[in-house]
């Protein structure tokens, strides 16, 4: 049978678990040199959809690793040049004012190459409920 004691901890860590998971991305992005700011959150006219647009800025030879999300992202560099990897193509390279399209669910990464900073603004048509992104190993 379980005691009170037993029922408090398991709520304390339940309770951690859950800031620890809201918490990650944003220590992940400050320990890499990336920063994301989100700028607008927004549901669509499609039933359970929803719009984020944040900006990604990169310090330089930053980086952020493999990721996907639950549905589709339109990247926009801003400044400087980023280098993308999808999964299953070459790498590509955007500079300021190109644009890149990552289709719902596909793994991809990017990073900052050069000795400036760099930027984008990326904006997410996705599921609403669901993480923004998923880190993959």
């Amino acid at each position: 049978m379980e005691t009170k004691k037993q029922k408090t901890w398991v709520v304390i860590a339940i309770i951690i678990l859950g800031i620890i998971a809201f918490l990650v991305p944003n220590q992940i992005t400050a320990q890499t040199g990336v920063k994301r700011t989100d700028l607008q959150k927004h549901d669509l006219s499609i039933p359970g959809r929803e719009t984020i647009q944040a900006r990604i800025d990169f310090d330089a030879h930053s980086a952020f690793g493999k990721h996907f999300h639950p549905g589709e992202e339109v990247i926009y560099v801003l400044e400087g040049s980023l280098e993308y990897q999808i999964e299953g193509e070459k790498p590509v390279t955007l500079k300021a004012g190109e644009v890149l399209f990552i289709p719902a669910g596909v793994v991809h990464s990017a990073k900052n190459n050069t000795n400036a900073k760099a930027a984008e603004l990326a904006t997410y048509i996705v599921e609403k409920g669901k993480p923004t992104l998923t880190l993959v190993k």
